[in-house]
């Protein structure tokens, strides 16, 4: 079966997307999947929703559960797939103003925009939809748009935090491609949760069929290159041990894995830590282009980890 990486492009930025590898990762997916035998897909590490726009798509999955421990993220998708016409209206003039702003002023603009959505965010209600949603739905997505490198990153008060990018003209949204996405998230349920959740979210369906994706934030390969701040708490080695049992309770309910991480050995050849962690799993490696880090001279084509919990024999994708 031949998969080609179509339209459905992620309408944000976000460390760590998968677009970029998701020919060679399409090549890595279990048979079943590809067989039109799954039923249900997890993603508890949402992010950019690259892999399950792609999933989607191409129809191999029926029904999706999706989670990040980031509320913004969460609720900006849940404004998509419910109300993606009016966040096409906010977002339209949101467009408009900016555009016709001089340089200069783009950045105190920018700043604007940020300071309001870190004060109105202090007490903000994301349990019950309201206007609200799609107006701070609206900012996050602008704020992603003209932000530096397009990171979401927030302080130890649980501030976004991150610079103005300086770009003269950034295309902040696109509406085809927002209703695009939005009828493809018809068939997923959204949640704010910690991936520890999965476990849970398993007991209510069979596990035989059900296919589930961990893209984790990733161990950093050095002390300086550590980027996990997408939430107020960070993903330490703890985390990723957390993750390593629950990956292997799952892998024993009978459910397909696949965990993506960064490459140690990229940097320290005796570094074993994924290699005991996923001891008796399968491992291989995918080439990535690493995008974010201070030092330019470590930006570029980098090993990553691919770790599933069944053997991938010669599949006819590309």
């Amino acid at each position: 079966m031949k998969i080609v990486v179509g339209k459905a492009k992620p309408f944000i930025k976000w460390a760590g997307s998968k677009r970029s590898l998701l020919k060679q990762i399409q090549t890595f997916f279990p048979k079943q999947l590809l067989e039109g035998q799954i039923e249900h897909y997890h993603e508890p590490f949402l992010g950019s929703g690259a892999m399950f726009f792609h999933l989607a798509e191409h129809n191999l999955i029926r029904s999706a559960k999706l989670s990040d421990s980031n509320s913004d993220l969460i609720l900006t998708y849940k404004v998509v797939q419910k109300n993606v016409d009016f966040l096409i209206e906010l977002l339209l003039a949101f467009q408009a103003e900016y555009d016709h702003l001089p340089v200069p002023e783009k950045e105190i603009y920018f700043k604007k925009v940020r300071e309001t959505f870190n004060q109105e965010g202090i007490d903000f209600n994301y349990e019950t939809p309201s206007y609200a949603w799609s107006r701070r739905a609206s900012q996050f997505i602008f704020l992603n748009k003209t932000c530096y490198g397009g990171m979401f990153r927030v302080n130890s008060k649980g501030f976004y935090n991150v610079p103005f990018g300086k770009q003269k003209k950034p295309q902040i949204f696109d509406p085809k491609l927002l209703r695009t996405l939005s009828g493809l998230l018809q068939i997923a349920t959204l949640e704010q949760a910690d991936f520890q959740n999965v476990e849970k979210r398993l007991e209510e369906q069979s596990s035989e069929n059900t296919f589930i994706y961990f893209d984790p934030p990733y161990r950093p390969l050095s002390a300086t290159a550590n980027f996990t701040s997408y939430q107020l708490s960070g993903f330490n080695d703890d985390d990723q041990e957390t993750l390593g049992s629950l990956y292997r309770k799952l892998h024993e309910r009978g459910a397909k894995l696949m965990l993506s991480n960064s490459d140690p050995k990229s940097e320290n050849p005796e570094d074993n830590f994924f290699e005991d962690l996923y001891q008796g799993f399968s491992i291989y490696r995918v080439g990535a282009l690493r995008r974010i880090n201070s030092d330019f001279s470590k930006r570029g084509l980098k090993n990553e980890l691919l770790i599933t919990n069944y053997e991938v024999k010669d599949l006819d994708v590309q």
